[in-house]
Parts: C-alpha cells; sequence; structure tokens
C-alpha cells in the first residue's frame, strides 16, 4: 500500500509546478490585460532583467569558477540591468532602428559567456529581448484577446499535456532531454489547441485560421520548453533559479511563452496572423 501511494506521489509530484506555471501565466495576462503605456513596458522590462540574469547564471557569468574574477555573481546582476534598461529604451523611445538596442546585453554579455556556451547565451539572450518586445507588440497593435489567444494555448498545452501524459504515459518525446514529457502529453497540447481554436471559431471570436495555426504555436511553445531543459540539463542545474521558492525560476515558467511567441512573430512575417476579438 505504502510503495503504491509513493508511486502515485511521484507520478503527481510536480503537479504544484504546473499550477505554479499557470498562475504565473495568468499574472503576465493580468498585466497584459490591465497595463498600457510606460507600465506595460517596465513590466517586460523586468521581466527581461529577471530571465536574463539567470541565462547569464547558466553560461557562466554568475560563476566564480567558470568565470573568475572580482566581482563574482554581481556581474550577473549587472547584466541584467543591462537588459532591463536596454528593453525599456527600445519600448520607450521608438524610433527607426529602435529594436537594435535589444541586442546591448548580447553584445555586453558574450565576453563574460563561458566559451562553449557563447553561441547559447547568444541565441537565447536574443529569444529572450525579442519575446517581451513582441508581447508589447502584440498587446497594442493587435489587442488584448489575441494576447490572451496565446496565453491560452500555452496554458492549455502544458495543462492537457502534463494530465495526457501521467495518465496515458507510452513513448517519451525526447528522453535525452525531458523525460517525462511523452507523445500522448504532447499530441493532447495538439488537440487541446486546436479545439480551442475551433471554439473561438464557431463562437464568432477569431476566424478559421485559428484551427490549424493554434496547433503550430502550441508545438512551438512545447519545443521552448525542451529548448530550457536542455539549457538547464547543459548548466547542470534543476532550476534556472529559486526566485519562485520551490517552483524554480522565471524562464522555468517562461519557457513555452518563448517559443509560442517566437513562432507567432514568425508566422506574421510569412502570413496574415489570424484575428482573434
Amino acid at each position: 500500500m505504502t510503495g503504491g501511494g509513493e508511486k502515485a506521489a511521484g507520478k503527481w509530484g510536480d503537479l504544484s509546478r504546473r499550477i505554479a506555471s499557470t498562475v504565473v501565466l495568468i499574472a503576465i495576462g493580468v498585466m497584459l490585460a490591465t497595463a498600457s503605456g510606460i507600465w506595460l513596458r517596465l513590466g517586460m522590462a523586468l521581466i527581461s532583467a529577471i530571465t536574463f540574469w539567470e541565462l547569464a547564471a547558466m553560461t557562466g557569468w554568475a560563476n566564480p569558477t567558470l568565470s573568475p574574477g572580482p566581482f563574482g555573481r554581481w556581474r550577473a546582476i549587472a547584466l541584467a540591468l543591462i537588459a532591463g534598461l536596454s528593453q525599456a529604451a527600445a519600448l520607450l523611445f521608438d524610433f527607426p532602428g529602435s529594436i537594435l538596442i535589444l541586442l546591448l546585453p548580447i553584445i555586453a554579455g558574450l565576453p563574460g559567456a563561458t566559451p562553449r556556451d557563447r553561441w547559447t547565451y547568444a541565441l537565447f539572450g536574443a529569444a529572450i529581448m525579442l519575446v517581451a518586445y513582441g508581447l508589447v507588440g502584440f498587446r497594442e497593435e493587435y489587442g488584448l484577446p489575441f494576447v490572451l489567444w496565446l496565453m491560452g494555448i500555452v496554458i492549455i498545452s502544458d495543462t492537457l499535456g502534463y494530465f495526457a501524459g501521467r495518465i496515458f504515459g507510452g513513448p517519451k518525446f525526447w528522453p535525452a532531454v525531458s523525460p517525462k514529457k511523452t507523445w500522448s502529453g504532447t499530441v493532447a497540447g495538439w488537440i487541446g489547441s486546436a479545439i480551442f481554436g475551433w471554439i473561438l471559431y464557431m463562437t464568432g471570436h477569431g476566424d478559421v485560421a485559428l484551427v490549424w495555426v493554434s496547433p503550430l504555436v502550441c508545438f512551438a511553445g512545447q519545443l521552448g520548453d525542451i529548448a530550457e531543459s536542455w539549457l538547464k540539463r547543459r548548466a547542470g542545474v534543476k532550476d534556472s533559479s529559486n526566485l519562485i521558492p520551490g517552483h524554480g525560476g522565471f524562464m522555468d515558467r517562461f519557457d513555452a511563452v518563448t517559443g509560442a511567441v517566437l513562432a507567432t512573430m514568425v508566422i506574421g512575417l510569412v502570413a496574415k496572423l489570424p484575428v482573434v476579438s
């Protein structure tokens, strides 16, 4: 009896982490819903700074052994400040080429990243800066319903993927990187996202493109989750940080959003984005 209980507890042992992810996403959604102008921009700049600090810590900047120097982990905080200020400047001072300001923390941080992690640092850093910048753009150009659709896809994918994976099990999606992610959970996320898009279309809250775009965005979010898992394994850490006690860091909660937003930005470059109202 005890063994069965322990097995069941292990099966659902990380449920609280999933709940924490949902709470953080809802909080971000509320911020995007209620904030505007300077407050929205400063909020996304703060998220950029926090996630950049976590990235720096996983690529040698906060490790005095891997990156020796008199300042130790304070250098990662300085880099986070550069990221936050750069994001705020790019969002607040809109002029031709202002998006290039987002490159400043990447350029500033490359020398301090460990040699094997410089490309990793650059790619993940670019993703962090673009996603915060893109979310503000989506909120102001396409409206709140569009952003809530994006957040809804991530939450549906995460929730259905978790429960389907624990209930049905089956082959692992990418066991070398994310041992707990299953094909059943992955596909459940696609199906749930497609149904979500279909419901929005049938109720007059979006066009038919949502039915096929939603699963694509869902898959991109899942890849964002996988990418962050790979980064943590490469860094030899369980969580991106301990900023959320017992639940890891902001990158742990923001990884799927990163993939989803980047994919939506790419789709917007090659095709017309779906209408959500």
